[in-house]
């Protein structure tokens, strides 16, 4: 009924102005964040979700610093283990050199030997010179029992071992039976040494070549779970612009419809004061 001290129709008008106003508000937020959950009331279901997939992500990206680190190392360790390789290999062939009769006394301890002996110094000094961070790879515990996290759990991990290299370790140190070839006997003991160590060496090329295999594989592996956790985040946590968009543009002619109707509904006692004047 129409009444004069309570105006119904503009109460109801506001009502809905305010709701309508509320909305395309909470709209326009999702399109300036591009965030579907603005607040954690618009869905805390999906907020709880969505965080911790993307903190998920988070692991696997530093994951992939770890695999990009590791192998780096590897890397590294298996150039320093290739150039001992080739050192073994002219001391193969110096070896054998001095081991022939055709090379006189003075030729082998002269000549032969000493860049024999040199190069089981270099051998020593690859050694020592290769380090990651300051972290001596090839002596020392760095690499005897590294692990490498590349999951979500603390049992995620790859575990390096690999032996420590020397000289002395190869029996081709100075003293050993390897150490010289200068004379026809010690030449011929030494290649049998140098042929040992080259086993030594191919065997932890092959062991670091594996490790290598096995990081990139978790490497591709961990890529491929960062694509697909996005992908599932942005489902929950990402707004749809077309969808948001259509919605404010809903939100936008309902509000305009309220004001409309609220300005209508100001002027009704106004008209029923007109009751009164005739």
């Amino acid at each position: 009924m129409p009444v004069i001290s309570t105006n119904n129709a503009a109460n109801a008008a506001l009502n809905y102005l305010n709701l309508n106003s509320s909305k395309e508000t909470n709209y326009l937020s999702q399109l300036a964040s591009g965030s579907r959950i603005v607040q954690a009331s618009d869905d805390a279901a999906g907020l709880a979700i969505g965080t911790q997939l993307n903190a998920n992500v988070a692991v696997y990206q530093q994951d992939q610093v770890n695999v990009t680190q590791g192998t780096s190392i590897l890397q590294s360790t298996d150039g320093a283990l290739a150039q001992i390789s080739n050192v073994l290999q002219r001391m193969m062939s110096l070896a054998t050199q001095a081991a022939s009769g055709q090379v006189t006394n003075s030729q082998r301890s002269q000549d032969v030997n000493t860049e024999y002996v040199q190069l089981r110094s270099e051998i020593s000094s690859i050694v020592d010179s290769t380090t990651y961070a300051g972290q001596a790879l090839l002596t020392g515990s760095f690499l005897s029992n590294v692990k490498f996290l590349v999951g979500t759990l603390s049992s995620n991990f790859i575990s390096l071992s690999l032996a420590t290299v020397s000289a002395g370790g190869l029996n081709i140190g100075s003293g050993q039976s390897g150490s010289t070839v200068s004379t026809a006997a010690l030449a011929l003991q030494s290649m049998t040494a140098v042929s040992s160590a080259i086993n030594v060496i191919t065997k932890d090329r092959a062991l670091v070549g594996a490790y290598e295999s096995q990081f990139n594989f978790s490497g591709q592996d961990i890529s491929a779970n960062v694509q697909n956790i996005t992908a599932a985040a942005s489902v929950i946590m990402d707004a749809d612009v077309a969808s948001v968009k259509s919605s404010l543009s809903s939100a936008d002619v309902k509000t305009q419809a309220s004001v409309a109707a609220l300005t209508q509904a100001a002027q009704l006692p106004q008209e029923l004061l007109k009751l009164l004047q005739s």
